[in-house]
């Protein structure tokens, strides 16, 4: 990994605040509690079974994390399948540890995975604790695993989760890690590795679960958007990395107009799934789908949202 090492390990103990509260979601508390709610209660109109999650802890989640007003209610569904108060997780106590796979928009530098090296990260909500015995652990992994602060600077691809999850379970920890390590091989060895971590402490008993924060196509008519989501679900769905990547590789060949990717955070997902077989995960449950003009955007340039369970 590559970075200023003294300016992350500086960071160690302090707080991740807030970077894009009034922008990607409101930054008065009360606005934005108001929206989550709104948001967790509008899932309930969803097509399928987005109301009905199973008992129990999934192993994962794919989480949408564009602005709340145009992916939150996809996100709402994915967090939903946490909650307790619906019969999801109703067997799980708290607190449970999210670690959640963030796409790296920002960080150029960045070439492995990042911890923030903080104990918490602040919402207008409130602050969520780090679980920092279990990053400890994810980063004493080694390369591509390490610490680097300021691969999390203004990134909102982990922050935007926060509010959902902090309603949906108030005493969550985290585990926030920025991925920026390719689709090849090495990544999902990484992700394997990643896995046999969280597969130990799930074994032990600890509720751990793996979110990986991703949007979907950008920038195709909203037709074509759908098309992509349905064209990459099949390898999300058998929990399949190298398939997923290739299938990504071969839609951004494939001349559609507007496209600049099928899927944004194509990097964590790639990561994540190889983390998730490794966990049991054998199979991917899709909850929710949309686009940006379901949420009053143009339909002739879109992103693609879509959120998935994965169960043993």
């Amino acid at each position: 990994m590559t970075g200023n090492d003294a300016a992350a390990r500086g960071a160690l103990g302090l707080v991740r605040h807030a970077a894009v509260a009034g922008e990607f979601y409101p930054a008065p508390p009360e606005r934005l509690r108001t929206m989550v709610r709104e948001l967790l209660d509008e899932v309930r109109w969803l097509p399928g079974d987005a109301m009905r999650p199973a008992p129990g802890l999934p192993a994962g989640l794919l989480v949408p994390h564009a602005g709340l007003v145009y992916s939150g209610v996809i996100a709402a569904a994915a967090w939903s399948q946490l909650d307790g108060r619906r019969g999801g997780a109703e067997r799980v106590r708290r607190p449970m540890t999210v670690v959640i796979l963030g796409t790296n928009h920002r960080a150029g530098w960045l070439e492995g995975v990042a911890a923030a090296g903080c104990i918490a990260w602040r919402t207008p909500l409130g602050d969520v604790p780090v679980d920092a015995e279990l990053g400890d652990a994810i980063v004493e992994l080694g390369s591509p695993f390490g610490v680097d602060a300021q691969a999390h600077d203004g990134e909102h691809s982990i922050e935007v989760q926060l509010p959902l999850l902090q309603e949906i379970a108030p005493d969550a920890r985290i585990v926030p890690l920025a991925v920026s390590a390719g689709i090849g091989h090495a990544a999902i060895e990484a992700g394997r590795r990643l896995g046999e971590v969280l597969a130990g402490r799930r074994a032990a008993g600890d509720p751990v679960i793996l979110a990986i924060s991703s949007d979907m196509a950008h920038y195709p008519s909203d037709d074509a958007s759908d098309e992509v989501t349905e064209a990459l679900l099949p390898s999300i769905r058998d929990v399949d990395p190298a398939g997923l990547a290739a299938r990504e590789i071969a839609i951004r060949g494939a001349r559609i107009p507007g496209l600049v990717c099928g899927m944004c955070g194509v990097q964590p997902a790639v990561m994540g799934l190889a983390a998730l077989r490794t966990m049991g995960a054998t199979t991917g449950v899709r909850i929710a789908a949309s686009t940006s003009a379901d949420a009053d955007g143009p339909r002739d340039r879109t992103v693609g949202y879509l959120s998935v369970a994965f169960w043993p």
